[in-house]
């Protein structure tokens, strides 16, 4: 497959999720960012603990 031929299938390829794609209403973009909010916190408080309990084993 040359470049060209590459290039345009990728474009096809965008054009298409592109039609596919909709926009969230507004309950579905507050849930969204309700659960990425709460997986924030939740990767935070573990790198918290894991962090506190090496500073308490390592003195």
């Amino acid at each position: 497959m040359s470049y060209k031929e590459s290039t345009l299938n990728f474009i096809n390829q965008c054009k298409r999720v592109l039609h596919v794609a909709k926009k969230p209403d507004k309950d579905e973009f507050i849930n969204v960012a309700k659960i990425t909010g709460i997986g924030i916190i939740i990767i935070g408080v573990i790198g918290f603990a894991v962090t506190f309990i090496a500073q308490l084993l390592g003195g």
